[in-house]
């Protein structure tokens, strides 16, 4: 999840077969990524043009896929830039694929509770947590 200033950052999905939900901004793992924070860092590039500082991981989320288990890794991060001409996600190319509206919302907890956030456990979890994520972000890092 993305914070900019006092506001959720959240792509606004809009497809013909479904209501409209809400996402962040994230993805898979792809090879050549170093690491999970290494994608998490291409996915905003890709689906915002932008950079994040501060990446801390807080939040997983199993999933029984079949042939094996799926993990999402949630991570909070600082916004430090957005250029939405510069996007290169693939899914921008695919009408089909539907609507990416890049969206900003108030960073509280009912003001995350009014969306249909998806996954839906991403919603509970913001939540009830929005103010641990808060400070998890503000607090500066310690070099021992």
């Amino acid at each position: 999840m993305l914070l900019d200033g006092d506001q959720l950052v959240l792509i606004k999905r809009t497809r013909p077969d479904r209501d409209p939900y809400w996402v962040t901004v994230g993805g898979g793992v792809e090879a050549d990524d170093e690491s999970v924070e290494a994608a998490l860092h291409r996915e905003v590039f890709e689906e915002l043009g932008g950079t994040v500082e501060g990446a801390e991981r807080v939040y997983l989320i199993t999933d029984e896929l079949e042939g094996g288990i799926g993990v999402q890794h949630i991570f909070a991060a600082r916004l430090v830039s957005v250029d939405l001409a510069a996007r290169t996600g693939s899914e921008f190319g695919k009408p089909e694929r539907g609507g990416y509206e890049v969206v900003r919302i108030p960073f509280t907890v009912a003001a995350v509770r009014e969306l249909h956030l998806m996954p839906p456990q991403l919603g509970e979890f913001i939540a009830a947590n929005a103010g641990a994520i808060v400070s998890v972000l503000d607090t500066p890092v310690r070099k021992v």
